[in-house]
C-alpha cells in the first residue's frame, strides 16, 4: 500500500473560499490493476476556473463533488506500471492534482517531455495558461500589425504571457495589475509600454477609464480580459473603432453572493463595431504544436520570462488557491508536493 494525502471539497464556498471549506484526508492506494499505473505528484496547480466548479451549477465542465478530491493540472512520477506504455520514473501530465499519489489507467495521463524547460512550466507558461495567452490573442483577438494592447491581471499566469508575445511582435502594451510590485515586474522585466496599478489609482471604471486615457491617449485596439468589473467598461470606453475584446476571465466577480451589474456602456459595441469573443482554452489544442514551437524559440533565445509563486507541501493547496483571489500570485500560483 501506498499513503498518499489529497484535499477533498467539504463545502461549496459562499463567497470568497475559506479554509473551511476544504478538507486534508488520507487514502491507502493499492497496486495499480492491470493497464494502470501508480503516479506520485511533484507539482500541482491551482488556477481561478476552479471557483466556477465548486458551485453546483451546470457549466462546461462538471462541479466538483462534495466529499470527493478536488481536480486539477498536475505533474508526477510513475512510481508503478502495469501498462507497457510507461514505466517507473517516467515524467506524467495529468488532471489528477490535489492529491499526493494516484492510480490511474495510462490512457489517463500524458507522457511529458519537458524540452529542455523546468517540469513545472508544464503547468504554467508551457501548459493551459500559456496556450491560453496564445490562443486567446493571437486567434480570438486576431492580433494585426500597430494594435495597441491592453490587458488586466497582467503580472498573473496568463496576462503576463499575453504582454511578451504581445511585445515580442512589437506591440505597444498596456498592462493592469494590482501593487507596486507586480507593476515594476511588468515594467522592468516584461518591458511593457505602460502600467496601471489599479491599487494605487482605484478599480471603478471611472478611475480605470482615467488611467488608460494617460496611457493610450490614442485608444486600444485589443483587450484581454482576465478580470471584468471596471476593467472591461474601461476598455470599451478606450476601444477605437472595430477594436478586439478576448474575454478570458472576471476573476473580479467569481466570488459575488449577488448578481453584478454588467457594463453601463455596452452600447459602445455598437457604435464602434466592436467584436467581444469569449473562448475556453480546450477548444483550441490544436494551436498547441505551433504555440510550443514559438515558446521553446523564444526560451531558447533568452527572451521569455515567467514568475510562480510557490507554496509547499498538499495541506498549504487551499491556500494557494484562496490567494488567487487576494493578490497573492505573482505569475503562476504553484504547489510542489515532492
Amino acid at each position: 500500500m501506498t499513503t498518499s494525502r489529497e484535499i477533498r471539497l467539504r463545502s461549496r464556498p459562499q463567497g470568497l473560499p475559506a479554509a473551511a471549506n476544504f478538507e486534508l484526508a488520507s487514502v491507502d492506494l493499492p497496486a495499480p490493476g492491470a493497464g494502470e499505473v501508480q503516479v506520485r505528484n511533484t507539482w500541482m496547480t491551482v488556477d481561478p476556473y476552479m471557483r466556477g466548479r465548486m458551485n453546483d451549477v451546470k457549466s462546461y465542465v462538471p462541479p466538483f463533488q462534495l466529499g470527493r478530491p478536488l481536480e486539477g493540472g498536475a505533474i508526477g512520477e510513475v512510481i508503478a506500471s502495469n501498462d507497457p506504455s510507461l514505466k517507473p520514473g517516467d515524467l506524467v501530465q495529468s488532471n489528477f492534482g490535489w492529491r499526493e499519489a494516484f492510480n490511474a489507467p495510462a490512457g489517463a495521463v500524458q507522457k511529458l517531455d519537458t524540452h529542455g524547460l523546468p517540469t513545472e512550466a508544464f503547468l504554467g507558461v508551457a501548459g493551459m495558461p500559456g496556450l491560453t495567452a496564445y490562443a486567446g490573442l493571437l486567434r480570438v483577438a486576431a492580433l494585426k500589425p500597430g494594435d495597441v494592447v491592453f490587458v488586466s491581471g497582467a503580472a498573473g499566469a496568463v496576462g503576463s504571457l499575453v504582454c511578451q508575445i504581445a511585445k515580442l511582435k512589437g506591440h505597444k502594451v498596456i498592462a493592469s495589475a494590482g501593487g507596486a510590485e507586480k507593476a515594476r515586474f511588468l515594467k522592468d522585466e516584461i518591458g511593457v509600454d505602460a502600467v496601471i496599478d489599479y491599487k494605487a489609482t482605484g478599480d471603478s471604471a471611472a478611475a480605470l477609464t482615467a488611467a488608460l486615457a494617460e496611457a493610450a491617449p490614442e485608444g486600444i485596439d485589443v483587450y484581454f480580459d482576465n478580470v471584468g468589473g471596471g476593467h472591461l467598461e474601461a476598455a470599451l470606453n478606450a476601444a477605437r473603432p472595430n477594436a478586439r475584446l478576448a474575454i478570458c476571465g472576471m476573476i473580479s466577480m467569481y466570488n459575488a453572493e449577488a448578481p453584478v451589474p454588467g457594463p453601463s456602456n455596452m452600447a459602445l459595441i455598437i457604435g464602434k463595431n466592436l467584436r467581444l469573443e469569449g473562448f475556453i482554452v480546450s477548444n483550441h489544442w490544436d494551436m498547441r504544436g505551433d504555440f510550443l514551437k514559438e515558446l521553446g524559440a523564444w526560451h531558447g533565445q533568452g527572451k521569455l520570462k515567467w514568475r510562480q509563486t510557490v507554496l509547499e507541501g498538499i495541506a498549504s493547496a487551499p491556500d494557494a488557491f484562496i490567494g488567487l483571489f487576494t493578490g497573492a500570485n505573482m505569475g503562476k500560483m504553484l504547489v510542489k508536493l515532492a
